[in-house]
């Protein structure tokens, strides 16, 4: 009978430490949590856009996802659909996320049409349409770091993470395993490119997905990022 007891003892004692023991090892984990890289400060705010009821609409306090689909928004049907799918579906309700598309005044009736293929989907509490002069578009764009233009009707495939301090997010280093075990030269990620479907599930999803983590734990206060943010500001200058 004591052997019994005693067996039946150590199995409880076992399974009472062991999912102790497991927090215990992924307790320090969270000390070495790296923040999504800033690859750009003082990125320009939207205060000269308002959105489709006349609002002012702004990058502050905000995470948001912007894009520029230009005055032919009708053109970039594929780029908003495959955001939408991908990207807003997955973040929607989010506090304080939003995507945001700059167009320039005057493309009121093709926004009109595009939204409704996108409302054929889903409502979009959270996705706004904003419209200023051209030169404002561009103005935004140039604030941004991106290795692609916009086009004669001011768009782009490409959309941009900018935070809720106007800093621009992305990775300094985009290299993969291999490529860094090989020394291949450093190269970032700036922009995501809505036309490439698996860009937009395998890195903007986790780089979103990583400022989330980053901002829950800035209110709980595990977090310091100013050093971070600094360091990233130098290396991304030198490349």
């Amino acid at each position: 009978m004591q052997k019994k007891s005693l067996k039946k003892t150590i199995i409880l004692s076992v399974l009472f430490f062991l999912p102790v023991m497991f927090l215990l090892f992924l307790y320090p984990s969270k000390h070495n949590y790296n923040p999504l890289d800033t690859v750009k400060t003082n990125v320009v705010d939207v205060a000269n856009f308002k959105d489709e009821d006349g609002n002012i609409v702004s990058f502050k306090d905000n995470i948001t996802v912007v894009g520029f689909l230009g005055s032919e928004a009708l053109k970039q049907t594929t780029t908003a659909l495959n955001l939408k799918e991908l990207i807003y579906d997955k973040f929607k309700g989010f506090k304080r996320f939003q995507i945001l598309i700059l167009v320039p005044n005057g493309a009121q009736d093709q926004v009109t049409e595009l939204r409704k293929e996108l409302l054929k989907y889903d409502e979009l509490k959270y996705w706004h349409f904003a419209y200023g002069q051209p030169k404002n578009v561009l103005n935004v764009f140039n604030s941004l770091k991106s290795t692609t233009q916009l086009d004669g009707n001011y768009a782009t495939s490409h959309v941009f993470i900018v935070d809720n301090e106007l800093n621009q997010r992305g990775r300094i280093d985009d290299r993969t395993e291999n490529e860094v075990e090989t020394n291949k030269s450093i190269y970032s990620l700036n922009s995501y490119n809505c036309v490439e479907v698996a860009e937009l599930k395998n890195k903007m999803s986790e780089d979103i997905r990583i400022l989330f983590t980053e901002y829950r734990q800035k209110r709980k206060g595990n977090f310091d990022s100013s050093s971070r943010r600094a360091d990233d500001i130098k290396i991304n200058e030198k490349n």
